[in-house]
């Protein structure tokens, strides 16, 4: 799962052909002898021994036109590039119309090496001759393409310092895919050992990365490859990778599992519409826990491997979406990581213009729900290589990823660098919270929900930990939320976070200590909004009422006193009654949803019960609330 190779489009010849078929450029029996053993060598796959041929062939003749295209051939199948070049350029010089087909390989070649402007010359030449397929005319004016963009993305670099992320993490042995939680607290990655692929993580102590350790037997098996990972921001629920695995549908498949106490739980395979007899990798699952991207070859894509899409129902996970032509393209996109804002998405691909090889991208989601075409990450953070496998911090600030380039540890190492800003993501924050029982301080599962206040729509939705009572959840700024956390048996909680405006990333951290329905007890109702000096409800409002009129439906014996209350500024008796009113306004909408109004109360307090000092702003809008109390049950 570390690196797949795939075939880009089959547009070689064959390496040699039988000295009985043509003629050659040579009439050395003594090179054409040692051709023809080097056939025999390349036949049953001796590279090396097929090499030590055909230079001997050329030292026979040197001009040996063939032998020189031959080698060059080989020399690509092994990734020797610059040699491959080297031939190839001695081909075109002996006879610079040998073979159209050189300058196409030629220019492949070059790209692999970064010399992008002689490689265009060769493709624009190779187009020049007639009787080549539409299918090599396609990929020649691809690599054109590329060899444009990579010129002008050279003499405009981006900003780019790359930081070895240090030997607590990293070692001689391979270490890749790496994943963080949204409060940077944890890391998830790779490491691959002789051949072997499991999962390690790092906690982070007082901003330093602990030495890494072993995740998970429950997780990571001593037969079966185990990558690609995905972890939810709060670092609860961990979709993976796994190939070949007896519980699979298909070749690889994506599983689940989730953290238990300091565990995990077994891992399950995620059944169809998902998981197919086919490929399904690299999963990266959206900041609500509701969107899944993955990469596969299923029937209905563009070509190639293609990053698709699937949301999850009332009814399961529902039928993948590809995400169409602006993502995906007739070669092959991959290693998605969705942003916890979920409008920024960030991939791999050979497909659009780059550098050379898989360049990284991205995309971000327009008005009008469609993502827009992608855009290269520039020079040097792309290279003539491939780049894969890129994650961001929940800040957007800090980017990770591996490279065996750059020095190091020895094999791939893990990096951070800064993002440049006009790559980066929206500004997003979170929210981490506790919840206990008020009395027992004991922790409690309970109900999160986090709600833009504007769209009245959930934008979290979770439980907190059942052991430790804890959550985590991100949120985009610029927006105003509602939070609200409920169990059965006890009086929710609300909150709200005003992001409107400014660009926030300091978390919200906050401890709940949830109360019983007891009479006496009493709810502020912090996201009940009216405006100033009027007692009309604001659709701003609706979510926290609606969850008010659940509360009663719930709770069928439980009776209540809803309050309005200000601040001191004004009239004292315009206070009272602009209170009074605003507690109606309340009671009101219960009764318009069925709510039997002998259950309900409604009184005005006015400026008589502030809860904080009326001396400055903060002050007094603490004190411009809308509560209710528990009278009866």
């Amino acid at each position: 799962m570390k690196y797949i190779i795939f075939p880009v489009l089959l547009f070689f010849l064959s390496v040699f052909a039988s000295a009985q078929q043509r003629q050659y450029s040579t009439t050395d029996r003594q090179a054409i002898k040692y051709f023809a053993l080097a056939n025999q060598s390349l036949d049953e796959n001796m590279y090396n021994d097929a090499i030590v041929q055909l230079q001997k062939a050329l030292d026979a003749d040197d001009k040996f036109i063939e032998a020189h295209s031959a080698l060059g051939n080989i020399y690509r199948m092994i990734h020797q590039h610059e040699t491959a070049v080297e031939q190839y350029l001695k081909v075109i010089k002996l006879n610079p119309d040998y073979s159209s087909a050189v300058y196409l390989r030629l220019g492949n070649e070059e790209i692999d090496i970064a010399r992008y402007e002689s490689a265009r010359q060769h493709l624009e030449k190779y187009l020049t001759y007639p009787d080549i397929t539409s299918a090599n005319i396609s990929y020649a004016q691809k690599l054109i393409s590329d060899c444009k963009f990579s010129v002008y993305a050279v003499q405009h670099p981006v900003p780019f310092k790359p930081v070895n992320i240090g030997p607590e993490i990293n070692t001689p042995d391979d270490e890749y895919n790496p994943v963080a939680t949204a409060d940077e607290k944890t890391l998830i990655f790779t490491r691959q050992i002789n051949h072997n692929e499991d999962f390690y993580k790092s906690i982070k102590v007082d901003g330093k990365w602990q030495t890494a350790t072993y995740l998970s037997d429950q997780i990571n098996t001593p037969e079966y490859n185990e990558g690609s990972e995905s972890i939810s921001q709060d670092g609860k629920v961990l979709f993976f990778s796994g190939c070949n695995r007896p519980d699979g549908l298909g070749r690889c498949d994506i599983y689940i599992s989730l953290k238990k106490g300091d565990d995990w739980g077994k891992p399950f395979d995620l059944p169809p519409p998902i998981n197919t007899p086919g490929w399904e990798s690299q999963p990266s699952i959206s900041a609500d826990g509701r969107t899944l991207y993955f990469v596969s070859n299923r029937k209905g894509g563009y070509g190639g491997y293609d990053i698709w899409k699937s949301t999850l129902t009332d009814k399961g996970w529902g039928e993948p979406e590809n995400l169409g032509p602006n993502i995906n393209t007739a070669f092959d996109e991959q290693s998605p990581f969705i942003h916890p804002d979920d409008s920024t998405l960030y991939f791999c691909s050979n497909g659009w213009p780059g550098l050379g090889g898989q360049d990284l991208f991205v995309s971000r989601l327009g008005k009008d729900g469609k993502w827009q075409k992608p855009e290269n990450l520039g020079y040097p953070i792309n290279s003539s290589g491939d780049e894969r496998g890129l994650s961001l911090t929940a800040s957007g600030d800090y980017a990770f990823f591996s490279s065996n380039n750059l020095g190091g540890y020895g094999g791939y190492d893990i990096y951070t660098f800064e993002l440049p800003p006009n790559l980066r993501p929206h500004v997003v924050t979170y929210v981490k919270g506790n919840v206990k029982d008020v009395k027992t301080l004991l922790p409690l599962e309970s109900a999160i929900e986090i709600i833009d206040l504007q769209k009245n729509i959930p934008v979290y939705e979770d439980y907190s930990d059942p052991d430790q009572g804890n959550f985590l959840a991100t949120i985009t700024s610029g927006k105003n939320y509602g939070l609200n956390i409920s169990k059965n048996g006890y009086l929710f909680y609300s909150e709200n976070f005003s992001l409107a405006g400014h660009e926030a990333k300091n978390p919200f951290n906050i401890s709940v200590l949830l109360e019983p329905i007891e009479i006496g007890n009493t709810v502020i109702l912090n996201n009940i909004f009216f405006d100033t000096n009027k007692f009309d409800l604001q659709t701003e409002s609706l979510a926290e009422l609606d969850k008010l009129v659940e509360f009663m439906q719930l709770n069928p014996m439980v009776h209540i006193e809803i309050s309005g209350h200000t601040d001191n500024v004004g009239n004292d008796q315009a206070n009272q009654v602009l209170s009074e009113n605003r507690a109606k306004s309340v009671y009101q909408y219960l009764i318009s949803n069925k709510i039997d109004a002998s259950r309900l109360v409604f009184k005005g307090y006015g400026e008589t019960q502030p809860v904080a000092p009326n001396t400055t702003d903060e002050g007094r809008q603490k004190n411009r609330r809308t509560e209710f109390k528990i009278i009866a049950k």
